[in-house]
């Protein structure tokens, strides 16, 4: 019997498509996974901006999650977008239950448009008690903030940042420096029981169309990490497909506002394992 390497993805429902599970899905059926998901909350948004937010109840988030989990059983799971504290510990729950072999999770506060979409409470809940089932946190350099409770100044900063964000107790964490304001975008990657970082730097691409770049790049790491690869090279050819997603959606005219990458700039082939491996 063969199939194919599966990834849950528990995140916000974006009906424009460009973030969120919508965004997952795109990336990893891309990079030749199969794509699950557990829907965390409804989100009323277009390249613009957000003007609702519907949180799932969590005995519907819960009962996805178990539908996916004794059936599929994805190797690896990426959580994004969650609203609310409830929803963290059914999640949390989920985890120690099932024990995916990774988790990647990309702790989601505020949209490309600047909305908030979690509340303190969740922050509190995500920090003990998702965090220290992860195997990697990517945090923003907006994110990593909040998370460590101070300003985050240029590259030296984000390796600071990282070793503290390690305290949260993941495995790894990736210090994402999109919005870094030099001409470089430079990525921090910590891992645990490792004195140096691995820095990951390319040329910052001039375009608007960057709504959903956080959510995809977890995707494809997750994917990246159940086809095999080691953390490092996970995040090194994670981000690749990033970057050509953006280099060539960025003339794409999609919406007034943040477009979204081009998932499909190269052509899918899916991966099929033998079971027994």
């Amino acid at each position: 019997m063969t199939t194919y390497p599966c990834i849950l993805t528990i995140a916000g429902s974006d009906c424009s498509g460009g973030a969120g599970i919508q965004a997952d899905i795109k990336a990893i059926s891309a990079l030749g996974a199969y794509a699950a998901s557990a829907i965390t909350a409804i989100i009323v948004q277009n390249t613009c901006g957000v003007t609702g937010i519907h949180p799932v109840p969590p005995e519907y988030v819960k009962g996805q999650i178990e539908a996916v989990m004794t059936d599929i059983r994805p190797m690896a799971v990426k959580i994004g977008m969650i609203n609310d504290a409830e929803i963290v510990h059914v999640i949390a729950d989920a985890l120690r239950k099932f024990s995916p072999r990774f988790v990647v999770l990309d702790p989601v506060m505020v949209s490309t448009s600047g909305c908030k979409l979690i509340e303190d409470a969740a922050i509190n809940a995500l920090t003990t008690e998702l965090m220290p089932l992860a195997t990697l946190i990517t945090p923003n350099l907006s994110e990593a903030e909040v998370l460590t409770g101070g300003q985050i100044e240029g590259v030296e900063g984000m390796k600071i940042a990282a070793r503290k964000l390690l305290d949260y107790g993941s495995s790894a964490v990736l210090v994402k420096g999109g919005h870094l304001e030099e001409g470089e975008m430079c990525d921090v990657l910590q891992i645990n029981n490792e004195s140096a970082p691995h820095l990951y730097t390319m040329k910052k691409i001039e375009s608007r169309n960057t709504h959903g770049t956080g959510c995809t790049l977890s995707s494809a790491v997750a994917t990246y990490l159940a086809l095999g690869e080691p953390m490092t090279e996970a995040v090194r050819k994670a981000k690749e497909y990033v970057y050509r997603g953006i280099l060539s959606g960025s003339n794409v005219h999609i919406g007034e506002g943040h477009g979204p990458l081009n998932h499909f700039h190269a052509p899918m082939a899916m991966h099929i394992f033998n079971e027994n491996e």
